[in-house]
């Protein structure tokens, strides 16, 4: 039997785009909700002023979509539920995201737009990916920039809105945005430089624009960085001797003990005044010679040094006895 699902479709041409989100009326939804939904958020004391000065914006937002807001500030935290009148399931979806946001610092009117579809939103926690504190700090510096500059790149290049604050980075844009700063993100605090990344990136931006390497591999037109970093092996701090030597089918002699030594000397055998004896008098003839050492540094600074007047005379005696000898 011949197949028929390679047939031609007249219905299905290029311009239709398949991957389009319809958005979510109420006609689409079958009704009341059987059972309420609710999300809580804590957010820290520094946030409490702002939150309370813009929470009317953030309910008037969200009761377009029926989702009643409630702003604790005795226990400081926010929490988003569902009523009679939500009709999106997603609804309480976004604004659980929403009440996050607002928590990292996101401010208020850029948070609302993730309530808008096609806009998605991850919070990427950096903390835990270098453990120093200090490094942590520069690498974190890094995906700022300069006065902001590759920040604003990186916002450019995946049309997403980038907000780093403390150990975390929010990210606000459309999913394939998102995907692309958490790789440069986790890159970066890898020791990894965001402008090796953002190169790739305008590249890409550029092949897209050209419909005839739609269906190519783009990896050859990519710049292709290699690491240059030097061997951080350690070398040995005593390098054992590795030149070709003799066979010899003896085992080495082994290595005289301490006792043994003190058998050859004698030592072993003399009693516990003795040994103390002996060893003050290694110490004081060790004492000696210091004292010798130093006295004789000391001596060095009073030694005159030899004049440049007697030097020429000395040396214009010795000239004269030579002529004498040779007359």
């Amino acid at each position: 039997m011949p197949s028929t699902h390679k047939k031609d479709k007249p219905w299905d041409t290029d311009d239709i785009d398949k991957w389009k989100i319809d958005p979510f009326t109420k006609e689409d939804s079958s009704g009341t909700f059987l059972e309420e939904s609710s999300f809580m958020t804590l957010f820290p004391k520094y946030r409490e002023r702002y939150l309370k000065d813009s929470w009317p914006l953030v309910t008037k937002a969200l009761e377009k979509h029926g989702i009643d807001a409630i702003l604790d500030l005795i226990e400081g935290s926010m929490t988003v539920k569902t009523t009679r009148k939500t009709y999106d399931p997603a609804a309480i979806l976004n604004a659980r995201d929403l009440i996050k946001l607002l928590a990292r610092s996101v401010p208020a009117p850029q948070a609302i737009k993730i309530l808008e579809d096609g806009i998605a939103c991850d919070i990427i926690k950096i903390r835990s990916l270098v453990r120093n504190k200090e490094r942590f700090v520069k690498r974190r510096q890094r995906i700022l920039g300069q006065n902001g500059t590759t920040l604003k790149a990186l916002e450019l290049l995946t049309q997403s809105y980038i907000m780093v604050h403390g150990n975390t980075v929010s990210v606000m844009g459309p999913f394939k945005g998102l995907k692309e700063v958490r790789r440069v993100v986790e890159d970066t605090m890898n020791n990894v430089h965001p402008i090796y990344l953002i190169k790739e990136l305008m590249v890409k931006r550029e092949l897209a624009k050209d419909p005839a390497l739609a269906n190519e591999d783009w990896s050859r037109y990519l710049p292709n960085f290699k690491k240059r970093t030097l061997s951080k092996r350690h070398t040995p701090f005593k390098v054992t001797d590795k030149s070709k030597k003799t066979y010899t089918p003896f085992p080495p002699a082994p290595e005289k003990s301490k006792v043994d030594m003190q058998i050859e000397t004698g030592e072993y055998f003399l009693g516990k005044e003795q040994k103390k004896r002996t060893a003050e008098a290694e110490r004081a003839e060790k004492a000696e010679k210091k004292k010798e050492e130093k006295k004789r540094e000391r001596e060095k600074e009073y030694i005159p040094p030899e004049e440049q007047g007697a030097a020429a005379s000395s040396e214009g005696k010795k000239s004269k006895k030579r002529k004498t000898s040779h007359e």
